[in-house]
């Protein structure tokens, strides 16, 4: 008998997690967003693998680098915990920009949002199913990333999601819609478990 593969559910960072604050790189203005924590104990309660996917050019732009990024995460993953909430099982971070100032980072790469590498890279080494899985994201950028690595997806309107898209060699398609929107991540979370349920 085969066991069923593990499902996940993916996170954008800055407005899904974390308070946005532009580009941040000090982890004492990381500000969880209200209701994160308990949210994120009932998914990993009903068996979802919690793993955060971020595009972060502030390291192609030379304004961090990917190990005070790599810092940052620590701190924020220690907070939840604090928190009450359950351990995040990987961080995945695409530091590139096609654009940066940091030459090294300077790339048009598969792994910055809309594009799926950094969701297939996180479902690969984690052994979760993509199919059996959801990206929660605040932009456009995210919903596709998530659907191109053929998972469900869902839009939370924090702000992002009305700014103009964000620069990539991959344009959102016009047509593409969430499977679900609503206002805040806690919300999302009562999505994903319904429809696990």
């Amino acid at each position: 008998m085969t066991s069923t593969p593990r499902r996940a559910v993916f996170l954008d960072r800055d407005g899904v997690l974390v308070e946005e604050a532009g580009y941040l790189v000090d982890p004492e203005r990381a500000r969880v967003l209200p209701g994160i924590a308990p949210a994120l104990a009932r998914l990993a309660a009903a068996g979802f693998v919690l793993a955060v996917v971020t595009n972060q050019p502030i390291v192609a732009r030379g304004l961090a680098t990917e190990e005070q990024v790599d810092e940052l995460h620590r701190r924020l993953a220690g907070m939840i915990v604090e928190a009450g909430g359950p351990a995040i099982a990987g961080f995945y971070v695409c530091p590139h920009h096609p654009h940066g100032d940091v030459a090294h980072y300077r790339a048009d790469c598969d792994c910055r949002k809309p594009r799926p590498g950094l969701v297939l890279r996180a479902a690969a080494e984690l052994g979760v199913d993509p199919s059996r899985s959801v990206m929660v994201g605040d932009r456009m950028s995210d919903v596709a990333a998530g659907a191109r690595a053929g998972c469900a997806t869902v839009l939370v309107r924090t702000g992002a999601h009305l700014r103009p898209p964000i620069e990539s060699p991959d344009l959102v398609p016009p047509d593409l819609r969430p499977d679900w929107e609503c206002d805040d991540f806690p919300a999302a979370a009562d999505w994903i478990l319904g429809r696990a349920s």
